[in-house]
């Protein structure tokens, strides 16, 4: 049987590449507030409108613990970044 999709000429341009979304130290700090806030049933909510998964809020949760704040933020994009 053969496939309904159409595979894309040489000449056709793909679709672009989506961007890796950035998060700032204020908005983790806020999340992870707010998340931590929230009784049970309203967590997964909150992930959902926010579009992040439990494990960012694992991640920056542990960051705030240890005192780092400059670890929430994201090296990647820094300006001192070297590259």
């Amino acid at each position: 049987m053969a496939s309904t999709t159409p595979i894309p000429a040489a000449g056709d341009e793909l679709a672009p590449k989506p961007k890796r979304r950035t998060f700032s130290a204020e908005y983790k700090l806020r999340i992870v507030a707010e998340y931590d806030a929230a009784p049970a049933g309203e967590k997964g909510a909150i992930l959902r409108r926010e579009r992040l998964c439990h494990s960012h809020v694992i991640e920056w949760r542990q960051a705030r613990e240890a005192g780092a704040l400059d670890a929430l933020v994201d090296r990647r994009t820094s300006a001192v970044r070297p590259k």
